[in-house]
């Protein structure tokens, strides 16, 4: 989009909707603070905005609002068969927040969310409690930040910080937090701990530059991985989803090359590679989005109720990346999600 057209949109988080129950939450009244120009506006359930018929995710991506709201459904959700558990037996996730900073053309959650607006989960609280439930039956491994970008937010929920403590009193949690942000030095003056995963999505410049609007750049990245590497805490490289382009192979090349001219391979916890892949139902609604989008009108094959680029290309693109890590990394530490002849997703 232009300049001239983003002008005739209002700036970022113009306005706030805020749950009548939250009015007076000290959480809430740290968020406003932060935006003095924005326009309060009382709700008295979120999805009352966020859930309205006939919203453009596109568009409001353009321009998108904050809801401060209560999450009153369940907190923690057992982690769905398309993502990867890195062989964590009790694998689950949760939603502190919907939606994201960023602008992915791929990603799911305009498909899987009704608006572009970011909800906030003021009652961080209550995950916490659940999350002591579960601990008290069996370990956990808990992935923070799948359906938004927790440490992109950070400079305005500043939830990282808090899961990092409490990951710290409970030595049976283990927690991913998944990002692409270069917002390292948010928390860089913690204590890094060994049961926090801090997980980098990283993509070659031509998919990063093409694809991932708002994002920062490959190697702003790679900076903030290098520091965090440095202050001692577990870093996970995620080459998830592999979009398939032009000169594939060359481009994925060189991508590796400098991904490992920067990152010293052996200080990584591990690696993780998958390709694009998505629901079949959110697939048609993020058509419906951008109906210009090369990534997205893609014809991909369907194989029970998912949408990938087929098995053999699939297979083809992931074992290519697996064996450009091998060179770097040991076998050991790739893990590579695989698409199933007979339907079945790893």
């Amino acid at each position: 989009m232009n300049s001239y057209y983003q002008n005739l949109y209002n700036k970022k988080f113009s306005h706030i909707y805020i749950e009548e129950s939250l009015l007076n939450h000290p959480k809430t009244n740290e968020i406003i603070a932060k935006f003095p120009d924005a326009r309060i506006i009382h709700i008295n359930h979120y999805k009352d905005v966020f859930c309205r018929s006939r919203q453009n995710f596109y568009m409001q991506k353009q321009s998108p609002k904050l809801i401060l709201a209560n999450n009153r459904n369940n907190l923690i959700y057992e982690g769905a068969p398309v993502c990867q558990n890195f062989g964590n037996q009790h694998f689950y996730y949760t939603s502190c927040a919907m939606n994201c900073l960023y602008d992915c053309e791929y990603c799911y959650l305009q498909g899987m969310y009704p608006s572009a607006n970011i909800v906030l989960f003021i009652n961080i609280e209550d995950v916490f409690a659940q999350v002591e439930e579960l601990l008290m039956k069996h370990p956990v491994y808990l992935c923070i930040s799948y359906d938004t970008d927790l440490l992109a937010l950070e400079g305005i929920l500043g939830y990282v910080r808090r899961w990092i403590e409490f990951a710290q009193l409970h030595p049976d949690l283990t927690i991913e937090i998944r990002t692409k942000s270069a917002n390292f030095a948010a928390i860089k003056d913690l204590t890094p701990s060994k049961n926090v995963v801090l997980a980098w999505t990283l993509s070659p410049n031509e998919v990063v530059s093409n694809y991932e609007h708002k994002t920062p750049s490959l190697n702003t990245r790679l900076k903030s991985i290098l520091e965090a590497i440095g202050c001692g805490y577990l870093v996970r490289l995620c080459f998830d989803p592999l979009i398939y382009v032009q000169n594939f192979e060359e481009v994925y090349d060189n991508f590796i090359k400098t991904v490992f001219t920067t990152i010293p391979c052996e200080q990584l916890y591990d690696v993780s590679v998958g390709v694009f892949r998505v629901s079949v139902d959110y697939l048609k609604r993020m058509r419906k989005q951008r109906p210009h989008s090369a990534v997205i009108q893609y014809p991909y094959e369907q194989t029970a109720g998912v949408s990938h680029y087929g098995h053999e290309q699939s297979n083809r693109m992931i074992s290519y990346l697996c064996d450009l890590l091998a060179q770097y990394i040991p076998k050991d530490k790739i893990f590579c999600w695989r698409d199933e002849e007979e339907g079945s997703l790893k």
